[in-house]
């Protein structure tokens, strides 16, 4: 009898161990779910983490292609007062006439466009908004990909006459005439003066802290007469300059172009430093998906510290299990059950409790990453390889806390397993 019970267990297959283990999970609920709640929380944290840095580099890369991945920005250099200083941009290195100068002779630049920025208050009627007013060229729409949506933006005529016409963007729209009113051919003051409405551009949304839709464009020439008027000597001065090359291969060759350009026509030589920076986009773009993925990975590795908690609390749990179950395991190898087939079924147990726990935390991984990319707007990005990984993880996390409880539930032995209580 005790050889047929022997042949019968040795037949098990991992389908009936599987049912047994699932039976015994079932019978104690609370205790199960209790061991569940580490793997359920490390799982959800890992795969909802890589969801967020995945969305958020996602953004990232989109919002910087929009403003032109293919775009070198020339900046003026930076004023110091009392040893701080004040940014590129603050001093009056860079002119118009250098941007004419960097379109006609340097042959890598495609569209060039100067400008000039300052804060200023916008007011109409009863409503006021502090923003950002940019004087730019005609150039400036296809340099930086900001086209009006609605109206027109400044043409060749307004920028000779220095007119007073604006083109808003959508967050100053919103602030001054509310979403549903068309301003254009409206009036609105900026620093006192009244400018007319032409134009609203298209919707651009944030890069980094800067929310790109909060801006006011009138032309150059006005900027510069009626509210920066810091002309220098050589025309007018310009924060910056915006140069759109033709092709990928060709931003070194730009690069080297512009520098040896304004560095000639600024007198300045060797081993003089230059009085301006040239910075390139797609560089910007590559150090700052490379920054949130390493945040990304840093963040995620934190969140995996739970899964090695949650893989503590099953081995305990199935410990546990072993010394309330010694006397079922001393009747089970009585009748022949051999030490793999109660390996196995401890095994199965722990890999059960960590692989149900992985996908409840899927799940929950999943749905907290969809509530944080509606609520912060940004890409809801999920991948097939993180949830294969996650899963895969909970079963090994599973595997590894169960194999010392498997191993002394096997080797115990079936005569004082039988006279335990």
């Amino acid at each position: 009898m005790k050889l047929n019970n022997h042949k019968h267990y040795n037949s098990i297959s991992s389908l009936e161990i599987l049912s047994m283990a699932t039976a015994s999970l079932w019978s104690n609920k609370l205790r199960t779910g209790l061991t569940m709640l580490g793997m359920i929380i490390g799982i959800s944290s890992v795969i909802a983490i890589t969801a967020i840095g995945q969305g958020v580099q996602k953004s990232t890369e989109k919002q910087i292609e929009s403003l032109g991945s293919d775009v070198l920005q020339v900046l003026a250099g930076e004023a110091k007062g009392g040893n701080v200083s004040k940014g590129l941009g603050s001093t009056s290195t860079l002119t118009w006439e250098d941007a004419k100068a960097i379109a006609s002779e340097a042959p890598s630049a495609k569209v060039v466009s100067a400008y000039l920025q300052s804060k200023a208050q916008v007011v109409y009627e009863g409503e006021n908004a502090s923003t950002t007013v940019y004087g730019t060229d005609l150039n400036y729409p296809e340099a930086r990909s900001t086209f009006p949506e609605t109206g027109r933006y400044f043409n060749r005529e307004e920028l000779d006459t220095s007119a007073q016409v604006a083109v808003i963007a959508p967050t100053v729209k919103r602030k001054l005439f509310g979403e549903n009113t068309n301003p254009v051919g409206s009036k609105i003051r900026i620093q006192g003066e009244i400018y007319e409405v032409i134009g609203v551009t298209e919707v651009k949304g944030s890069q980094g802290p800067m929310d790109r839709d909060d801006a006011v464009y009138i032309p150059l020439t006005t900027m510069s007469a009626r509210i920066v008027g810091n002309n220098s000597l050589f025309g007018i001065s310009v924060n910056g300059i915006y140069v759109k090359y033709g092709k990928k291969e060709e931003i070194k060759a730009a690069e080297f172009q512009i520098t040896n350009l304004l560095r000639s026509r600024h007198d300045i030589q060797p081993p003089e430093a230059d009085d301006f920076r040239v910075t390139n986009q797609a560089d910007i773009l590559k150090t700052l998906t490379t920054v949130v993925g390493l945040l990304t990975t840093m963040v995620t590795a934190i969140a995996a510290i739970s899964l090695i908690v949650g893989g503590i609390g099953i081995a305990n749990i199935m410990l546990v299990s072993v010394v309330e179950r010694t006397r079922e395991i001393g009747i089970r190898k009585a009748v022949g059950a051999t030490r793999l087939a109660i390996l196995k079924q401890f095994l199965i147990e722990a890999i059960v409790i960590s692989c149900i726990g992985g996908a409840i935390g899927i799940v929950g991984g999943i749905v907290i990453a969809f509530g944080a990319a509606t609520a912060f707007q940004f890409p809801f990005v999920v991948s097939s390889i993180s949830i294969i990984s996650a899963f895969g993880l909970s079963g090994g996390v599973g595997l590894i806390a169960g194999v010392i409880p498997a191993r002394n539930a096997a080797n115990l032995d079936p005569i004082a397993a039988l006279r335990s209580d």
